[in-house]
């Protein structure tokens, strides 16, 4: 079957197909299409004219085969649609093209199976390396060790497993969750609840410490009937603010372990009738764009999410250009965006 058959019949064209209908080898013919200096003008001119008018397309996968790379970088987030991972993407992906690589970007939906199904599609698919953000429910680490034992880079970030080594980058949540209880503590409240995400989570870890230790830095005794295993959405703000209220706890601050969940507490105190920040001060940690829309104007921990997206893709790059180097852990600091829903003193008091 000539060429010009298969392509009416919208069959693949292949390098062979090429080859067959100017009578060269297989060989010439991909060279020809690298511009390869062996190869005459002429040979290069016909090959590439025809390819041209056949729309002939590589194949990406054989040609990855035979180099060793696919130069491909798999990304997982638990969900897409959050501006904290589209921002991080957005800063892996400005990384990654410019270096040549492209980005394969998959979810979990905070769903441990789904995530263990993607990251094996992603092996299946030989990326050079994997930059991920576990789901809430992600305990064993199994999937991700298969990349480990394959020596592709595995970069981590903002939420960091237990019981894994690898490479990381995060901020230092520690250190948010501890300057924003205390500024709470500054406008006055001594009851201040957190709603704290799944404990199997370093980030949900260090964020609860610094919740502690804010508190006994400044003599507040720390009660356990104001700590809140949440999680990472709205809904769940919602639910457990209505399960505070409901259980007749009495607080003057709540700390959300994120703006979503924060945005959750405010809707429903809201709707409940609850002053904020006067009944209850909120505030939360990750500085979404929603933090300064709702009313009143949410105070929350500001990340640099592009930066932890950049940081992710040059560890990768490092990783992938001196694979014998080390882990490497990077943590980037964070900053207070104070806002109307904490301010309880004027700050010439």
């Amino acid at each position: 079957m000539s060429i010009e058959d298969r392509y009416k019949l919208n069959k693949e064209i292949t390098l062979i197909d090429i080859a067959n209908e100017l009578n060269v080898s297989k060989s010439t013919v991909s060279r020809a299409l690298q511009n390869h200096h062996s190869i005459g003008a002429a040979t290069k001119k016909a090959v590439q004219e025809l390819a041209e008018k056949y729309n002939y397309q590589p194949n990406a996968i054989a040609a990855s085969l035979f180099k060793k790379s696919t130069k491909t970088i798999g990304v997982i987030v638990p969900i897409l649609s959050h501006y904290f991972f589209s921002t991080v993407i957005a800063g892996i992906e400005d990384v990654a093209y410019k270096a040549g690589y492209k980005v394969i970007i998959c979810q979990s939906h905070e769903l441990y199976e789904r995530e263990v199904i993607v990251s094996k599609t992603l092996l299946s698919a030989k990326v050079d390396g994997l930059i991920v953000s576990v789901s809430k429910e992600t305990v064993n680490m199994d999937h991700f060790q298969s990349f480990l034992n394959k020596n592709i880079p595995l970069i981590f970030f903002d939420r960091l497993p237990a019981g894994i080594q690898s490479n990381s980058v995060s901020v230092d949540d520690y250190e948010g969750a501890f300057k924003i209880v205390e500024h709470l503590i500054e406008q006055g409240c001594k009851r201040i609840a957190h709603f704290a995400g799944p404990l199997n989570i370093a980030l949900a870890q260090n964020r609860l410490q610094g919740y502690k230790d804010a508190l006994k830095k400044h003599h507040i005794p720390i009660n356990n009937e104001l700590i809140y295993e949440c999680g990472f959405e709205r809904t769940q703000g919602v639910a457990t603010t209505e399960k505070m209220l409901s259980d007749q706890v009495s607080v003057d601050a709540i700390f959300a372990v994120c703006d979503p969940v924060a945005i959750g507490v405010m809707l429903t105190l809201k709707q409940k009738g609850i002053n904020i920040p006067h009944d209850i001060a909120v505030v939360g940690f990750n500085d979404d764009p929603t933090a300064t829309v709702i009313d009143p104007p949410l105070t929350t921990v500001a990340q640099p999410a592009f930066e932890i997206g950049v940081a992710a893709a040059d560890i990768f790059l490092k990783q992938a250009t001196d694979p014998g180097s080390g882990y490497i852990k990077e943590i980037l600091k964070t900053n207070l965006a104070i806002r109307q829903s904490s301010i309880l003193k004027n700050p010439n008091q």
